[in-house]
């Protein structure tokens, strides 16, 4: 082979690659496009025989009526939900995970299928016990109780990946940590966590998600409109008689938004090697 053909062979490897990409970004990325193009379009053209792919108009005020409607104070809920779920779920998650990777604890294997164990029942199963204790603990009603009732059944999971992750850190690399004076809790922060980095980015986008996007608890425990979160408070477009569409992908082209920012600020963890740099050869 001549080094011309090896030459088009690679040109047309990458032709093929990048129009690969292209095609998998355009199908995941037309739902956010129908998105946002639907929440600015006329409401004659929502809901058409034929797909209008851009709108005659553009229905700006559409926007100002979501806010209008509490937006801002749906979002101010959901935002203290997702913020207490993820920074206590990763505080005990961390902790637990460590314990469970490092320690010979009584039991240890018990200890990990029964944390594991908690993720096979359906969350709805959970939602009358949770219901009952959060009644009799005075938390119905409010953000503590919705934030106490994801924990449950979110930290779990978070358990288990960081225990994952512990496991894949060498113990060569702490025990150094020992030798030269560390403290346990000091070679655990300056040494593990940050090689940890990745498997604590991937916890926090799935609690936060998680928390950000739960409706069946946050439907039932809250009844007051000024502590619902923002997926109980889209309800409030869709009634028995009509449904205000554009309205409720305007709410969503907002309710996305803060999604993709702590998306941007976690990525880079997630893309970092496990423990790149950590040894020197």
């Amino acid at each position: 082979m001549t080094s011309a053909q090896a030459r088009r062979r690679r040109v047309t490897a990458s032709v093929f690659t990048y129009l690969a990409a292209g095609l998998v970004a355009l199908f995941a990325l037309f739902p956010v496009y129908w998105m946002v193009i639907t929440s600015l379009k006329p409401t004659a053209e929502i809901i058409t025989p034929q797909p209008v792919w851009w709108p005659s108009e553009f229905e700006w005020g559409r926007y100002q009526r979501v806010m209008d409607a509490g937006f801002t104070t749906y979002l101010r809920n959901s935002l203290l939900v997702a913020v207490g779920t993820t920074g206590l779920g990763l505080l005990v998650a961390i902790f637990a995970g460590y314990a469970l990777a490092r320690f010979r604890l009584p039991l240890r294997r018990y200890l990990v299928l029964v944390v594991l164990a908690t993720q096979m029942f359906p969350v709805v199963v959970l939602l009358i016990p949770f219901f009952i204790v959060m009644r009799n603990l005075g938390l119905l009603g409010s953000l503590w109780g919705l934030i106490i009732a994801y924990l449950a059944f979110i930290t779990p999971l978070m358990i288990w990946i960081l225990r994952g992750f512990f496991l894949s850190i060498p113990n060569e690399l702490e025990d150094a940590a020992l030798i030269d004076g560390c403290t346990r809790f000091g070679a655990m922060w300056r040494v593990i966590m940050p090689l940890a980095g990745p498997g604590v980015a991937a916890v926090s986008i799935f609690a936060w998600i998680a928390a950000w996007n739960e409706f069946l608890f946050a439907l039932t425990f809250i009844r007051s409109d000024s502590l619902r979160t923002l997926p109980v408070g889209l309800t409030q477009f869709a009634g028995r008689d009509a449904t205000d569409n554009g309205a409720i992908m305007a709410a969503s082209v907002m309710f996305t938004l803060p999604v993709v920012i702590f998306f941007l600020f976690v990525h880079k963890k997630l893309t970092t090697g496990l423990v790149a740099g950590a040894v020197k050869g």
